[in-house]
């Protein structure tokens, strides 16, 4: 099968812009050549990509199937030139990260700097993010890398490097009215904000109390933000379990305050994730370096 690049981007166009006018448009093509693209690319794959409808046109199952493949071949295309423009001493182009708060607090302070001096000219785009949110952006190549909690499997398609083990801290506001609570059956009460670091919410504070022989947690606020996290813990009496870094990090510590238990709050290690037996860019590979050497350095200093 000799598939046409074109017909990839007809495809893609296509696909996004929900009807043969507008990827015309968007392309600068008349509408008939992109619609014999599509139907040469159909007869080509054997199956009908879109469903045609008054109002435009509707992926079908296997069209749904096909643009994530597309979608990551033209991904790994721009990565492509933008390696070889990288090699060639050239510095555009762009980096997209997804952080967890661990990683924007403990590792990004020490590398941003570098970074931009080695390749100004590279657009650094940084997601706040936790795996769960951002997998099917990795396995596409829309997300050239994840650095944060360790997910519990990844994909095939994606490699797992740890960077460092954690721990966490039980975390509510200045002067919270539970400030003095020594376990976690002080706390039986209390109402929790979770985040996403799991698929499930519930499995991220449910099975700690279970293991105390506590009942279930009030999960009454999921988060999806550091933003969020911030505004709902200074602004209630919502409490939440969170990576140590949360109360040594300069821009939070005035903010809020740990309630130290006597209970174990282990922590997925901090890795970094990305797409497996793919080069990266030179730009990618030295933000790499630059966090693993962020590491060492948070090491030296006994964070």
């Amino acid at each position: 099968m000799a598939m046409k690049f074109s017909s990839l981007r007809d495809f893609l166009a296509v696909a996004e812009r929900g009807s043969l006018r507008a990827a015309a448009r968007q392309l600068g093509s008349a509408q008939p050549a992109i619609s014999r693209s599509i139907q040469e690319l159909e007869r080509e794959l054997g199956v009908v990509l879109f469903e045609r409808r008054p109002t435009g046109v509707r992926l079908t199952p296997m069209g749904e199937v096909f643009l994530r493949r597309a979608s990551t071949v033209r991904n790994e295309l721009r990565s492509a030139q933008e390696e070889l423009d990288q090699l060639r001493g050239e510095t555009h182009g762009r980096l997209t990260v997804a952080l967890s708060s661990v990683a924007h607090m403990a590792l990004l302070p020490n590398v941003l700097r570098p970074f931009r001096t080695r390749y100004p000219n590279v657009a650094l785009d940084i997601i706040d993010a936790v795996y769960p949110t951002i997998e099917k952006d990795l396995k596409e190549s829309r997300v050239d890398l994840y650095i944060g909690p360790a997910p519990g499997e990844v994909a095939p398609e994606l490699l797992t490097e740890k960077l460092f083990d954690n721990t966490r801290v039980i975390v509510g506001r200045k002067d919270h009215p539970l400030a003095q609570a020594r376990c976690l059956g002080d706390l039986a009460d209390a109402e929790w904000i979770t985040t996403s670091i799991t698929h499930i919410a519930e499995e991220e504070l449910g099975p700690l109390f279970a293991q105390n022989g506590l009942p279930a947690p009030k999960l009454v606020l999921q988060a999806h933000s550091t933003l969020t996290f911030l505004v709902a813990l200074v602004y209630s009496d919502l409490l939440m379990m969170l990576p140590i870094q949360w109360t040594k990090s300069p821009l939070l510590r005035h903010a809020v305050q740990p309630i130290h238990v006597r209970e174990l709050l282990p922590a997925p290690p901090v890795c970094l994730v990305r797409r497996n037996g793919l080069p990266m860019t030179p730009a990618a590979d030295y933000f790499c370096d630059m966090m693993r050497r962020a590491v060492l350095h948070r090491d030296e200093l006994g964070q």
